[in-house]
């Protein structure tokens, strides 16, 4: 299980240090791939092929089905991490979470999360506001 926030730099060929905490969960080799809300979403390959299936039963006749299942796979790339704990982030990726310099990586149960720094704080700080009535809504889905 991933969990946590950590905060890492970006150097100038793309390069990021994943989190010690990490980098067992995720293996070797992991996807990388375009995430919601303008972040990037990684998957150690277990989690990744369990999703893969999920994705594979969708009805190829529906359009929304169909364009996510595009947007999904088009960006995810396999990803390995170097002997110094970094992992090069394709630049597709890196334009689509406008990720620079600074950023944040996120723990989300399954898969990691990486953040511009600025659009986590904001996405946090705007959550955070409206966490009781998520909370309140999420009573049907049994939690």
């Amino acid at each position: 299980m991933f969990m946590g926030e950590y905060h890492h730099n970006i150097d100038s060929k793309g390069r990021m240090i994943i989190p010690a905490k990490f980098r067992d969960n995720l293996g070797e080799t992991f996807v990388l791939t375009r995430g919601l809300d303008q972040c990037l979403f990684g998957y150690p390959l277990s989690e990744w092929k369990l999703l893969e299936d999920k994705l594979k039963t969708l009805p190829l006749t529906k359009k929304d089905a169909r364009a996510f299942t595009r947007f999904f796979f088009s960006g995810a790339t396999e990803c390995e991490i170097d002997k110094q704990g970094r992992v090069n982030i394709a630049t597709p990726l890196l334009s689509y979470a406008k990720l620079e310099k600074e950023c944040v990586v996120i723990g989300v149960s399954n898969r990691i999360e990486i953040w511009e720094k600025s659009k986590w704080e904001e996405y946090f700080a705007n959550s955070e506001e409206s966490f009781a009535e998520i909370a309140e809504n999420m009573i049907d889905f049994d939690i």
